[in-house]
């Protein structure tokens, strides 16, 4: 009876994990939201893409681990079921938002049981950035930002109009997979030539 229970208890709280996780498919992005961009992206959308480009991997150049890189491009928002998508423009001191966070995490990392503690230590790993496949995720995170907002330039036919989004990544590219796929962009981006008097960021309605 007992070992009946302690399943059904775990089962509950795998099924309350599942369920705050759900709703990351329902969370816009802030950035977006905040830039009017119709019909914008989900949490869970960005997290799935993030977690696809790690297959693109040439293994016999690559040392990164492949698996460990997925995993952390799955982990690396997840607190954001909870707290939503917190960013600098929302008014909340940096480390307000890391408490939060860590908050979210170790919830959900409770009810994942036995596997929770992994998960919050790949949360840790990703936000030190303290392992090459940390490191490459978060290029992963920027460089997801920055095709997204390509993606809308072109579905309203807006060139330039998210610069600003871009503008905040520069520098931030290192790894050699992630550089080809940013000089790639950067080339389409290029060949559509922005309108007239677009210096500043403009709002897509």
């Amino acid at each position: 009876m007992s070992g009946d229970m302690e399943g059904t208890e775990s089962s509950t709280k795998m099924l309350d994990f599942l369920l705050l996780v759900g709703k990351l498919k329902h969370v816009k992005r802030t950035g977006w939201l905040l830039r009017n961009v119709p019909d914008p992206e989900c949490v869970a959308g960005h997290m799935h893409r993030m977690s696809i480009i790690p297959l693109l991997l040439d293994t016999s150049k690559s040392s990164l681990d492949k698996v460990k890189c997925m995993k952390l491009a799955l982990i690396h928002d997840l607190a954001e079921c909870i707290v939503g998508d917190i960013t600098p423009h929302c008014g909340i001191d940096p480390d307000e938002k890391h408490r939060r966070e860590d908050d979210a995490m170790k919830t959900l990392c409770d009810l994942a049981g036995i596997n929770g503690a992994e998960l919050y230590s790949l949360y840790k790993e990703y936000e030190a950035k303290s392992t090459p496949e940390a490191k490459f995720v978060k290029e992963l995170d920027n460089f997801d930002m920055i095709l997204e907002a390509y993606s809308y330039e072109q579905a309203q036919n807006q060139p330039g109009q998210l610069q600003e989004f871009f503008d905040s990544t520069k520098e931030k590219f290192s790894h050699p997979l992630v550089l080809s796929l940013v000089k790639e962009l950067n080339r389409r981006r290029s060949a559509v030539s922005p309108p007239e008097n677009s210096d500043a960021p403009q709002t897509i309605k």
